[in-house]
């Protein structure tokens, strides 16, 4: 296209089309939750750990329902797909990271450094891996339903047990403890763990359950509100315990699998770790349009 054909009315218009508000409504969620997760960095810089810590979980329950709506209102777009990975590296890798430093790990000088930079790195590969893996064709059916390592949002809210526990009046955790403590949750991201995802749940609920849903979603957010320090530390703790279990399942599922398959034929093999040359290729188009986790 020449500057002279920008000149035809024609042209602009094909160029410069209207964008239907659904298409703008699960960005804009999603630049909420980025200013969520800025606006905990200059907490945390202040002093103000506990408005910080209620800022990443705002912008974690943002990026929970981001994608569903976008999926409702059917407003994916790659823009949008794009612009929640960058989100969920600012938000769930770089904010905890500087939290925990300018909380405690800055006693521990460059090493508490480290450790904080280190988990927002392995916060980036995870998403960089998720990313690339996205469209793997070897993939069996069952792996939908699991991530390969613990997700970005779980990550940031793990990784702040050691502040919980401060708010608790459990006594903070020695410096050295809670730096080793974010570099076995950074492994955890950057593993090959597999991780039940929660994305395969079905989202009708029946009719004489929608009452009881209602109050027990209340009854949450009510616990949440009235004792967040208990209801983190809690969920935190049976989160890491229950990581056992969705190895086991994932296991199980994959030795029913190939005891399901023909002798002679081929069956789907687990997920890879990505390569180098599944890294440099574009995904191709598919449900990645939605929102990415």
């Amino acid at each position: 296209m020449t500057p002279y054909d920008l000149r035809d009315p024609d042209v602009r218009r094909r160029r410069f089309r209207p964008i239907p508000v659904r298409m703008l409504v699960p960005n804009v969620i999603t630049l909420l939750a980025i200013c969520a997760g800025l606006t905990a960095i200059r907490l945390s810089i202040e002093g103000r750990m506990t408005l910080a810590v209620y800022a990443i979980v705002f912008a974690a329950a943002l990026d929970g329902i981001d994608g569903r709506i976008a999926r409702m209102i059917k407003g994916q777009s790659k823009f949008g797909a794009e612009l929640d990975s960058l989100a969920d590296f600012v938000n769930f890798g770089v904010a905890p990271g500087l939290m925990l430093y300018f909380w405690q790990l800055h006693e521990l000088g460059n090493a508490g450094w480290i450790a904080a930079m280190v988990f927002a790195i392995s916060m980036c590969l995870r998403l960089a891996r998720f990313n690339a893996t996205l469209d793997d064709p070897n993939k069996p059916a069952f792996a939908a339903n699991f991530f390969t390592g613990v997700p970005a949002p779980a990550g940031a809210i793990t990784v702040m047990l050691p502040i919980y526990a401060a708010f608790l009046d459990l006594g903070r955790w020695p410096a050295a403890l809670t730096a080793g403590y974010t570099l076995l949750i950074a492994f955890l991201m950057v593993s090959r763990l597999p991780v039940f995802s929660g994305k395969s749940m079905r989202m009708r609920v029946p009719p004489e359950l929608v009452l009881p849903a209602f109050v027990g979603v209340i009854f949450f957010v009510a616990l949440l509100i009235s004792y967040p320090w208990y209801v983190l530390s809690i969920g935190t703790v049976l989160y890491l315990l229950a990581l056992p279990l969705g190895y086991k399942s994932y296991r199980d599922q994959a030795r029913s699998l190939q005891a399901a398959a023909p002798a002679d034929g081929e069956i789907s093999s687990p997920p890879s770790a990505p390569t180098l040359s599944n890294l440099s290729e574009p995904p191709q188009d598919d449900d990645r349009p939605g929102r990415l986790h």
